[in-house]
């Protein structure tokens, strides 16, 4: 098990360091568009009733790429609540720059004529607060917190809503891949729609909550107060004891009350059972988040092995 590199800079500056530096510079590389795209991900036009979950109009090829796997989603035209999503089998012994190459020759949604493109990446995250964020300075901050991406280009998307600027990375072989089959892409971190969704999701009920969000063989551990990230932190792990480990400490270290507090999984849970059997004996409140039931049955939801950062980046309002 490991604790992988997503940081939080403190309000004051860094941990081990100076602070970031003028706060009046904002990213650049991630278009944020217009007001429709607080949320730090790609919103073009809506469709339907938002206050029933209806899906974002967004005539873009998604594509979501992990450390290990690779998918393709898009909107579909006969049904604006319903999307086609497609899985590659990544290939290993191959770059994923390699395997999307061989995708865009195999996948018949890829073979569309699509000119934009969403791409949500998983890579490590270094969260600055955005006062303090210098977008001449990301870089540096970047390689001095987060090791073994030195060759890769360092990103940024702004979550307004969060107060916060997610700094993180993308192979340049791979970011070249795209950037050459597309006229238009728009990137952002994998995670951005989902610290989104659960903060908006957070104000429910008066308690404090602790999130934890399974993916990619990974949790995401993270919780919110007054408008920010009270922490984030990435570790690396699908194993349930393991997983109980990481979340207890985390809880522990926030100081929350047992008794009182809140703590909501969500994503694919490892021995789910066990997993929350383990937690319960320590948290009283345990919750197992159930996106059926979250975004009222839509359509969308029923799609198999959906990650739940694809179901809140096309639900997403």
């Amino acid at each position: 098990m490991q604790e992988t590199g997503n940081n939080i800079l403190k309000r004051d500056g860094l941990q081990d360091g100076k602070p970031a530096g003028n706060s009046g510079n904002m990213p650049t590389d991630t278009p944020t568009g217009a007001a429709g795209q607080a949320n730090g991900t790609s919103a073009d036009t809506k469709t339907g009733n938002t206050g029933t979950g209806s899906i974002l109009r967004r005539p873009r090829l998604t594509i979501r790429i992990g450390k290990h796997s690779l998918s393709f989603s898009a909107l579909n035209t006969d049904n604006s609540n319903s999307i086609t999503y497609e899985p590659y089998t990544v290939r290993s012994g191959i770059s994923t720059a390699a395997n999307l190459r061989e995708a865009f020759r195999e996948i018949d949604l890829l073979r569309n004529g699509w000119q934009r493109a969403m791409v949500l990446i998983d890579s490590p995250v270094l969260m600055i607060p955005i006062e303090e964020f210098n977008e001449a300075h990301k870089e540096t901050l970047y390689r001095h917190a987060i090791t073994g991406h030195e060759g890769e280009t360092v990103m940024s998307v702004v979550l307004p809503t969060l107060n916060a600027v997610a700094v993180y990375s993308i192979n340049k072989d791979l970011k070249l891949v795209i950037d050459d089959h597309f006229g238009d892409v728009r990137f952002t971190h994998v995670c951005a729609p989902v610290w989104n969704h659960l903060y908006r999701r957070s104000f429910t009920g008066v308690r404090m909550k602790l999130y934890a969000y399974f993916h990619d063989k990974k949790i995401d551990v993270f919780s919110f107060q007054q408008n920010r990230f009270r922490f984030t932190n990435s570790f690396d792990t699908n194993l349930a004891p393991d997983a109980v480990y990481f979340i207890l400490n985390v809880w522990k270290q926030l100081a929350f009350d047992n008794k009182r507090d809140e703590l909501h999984l969500v994503g694919e849970l490892p021995d789910r059972n066990m997993l929350t059997q383990e937690l319960k004996s320590f948290v009283q409140n345990v919750y197992v988040i159930n996106p059926k039931a979250e975004f009222n049955r839509a359509p969308i939801t029923e799609i198999k092995n959906l990650p739940y950062d694809l179901l809140t980046h096309f639900m997403g309002n």
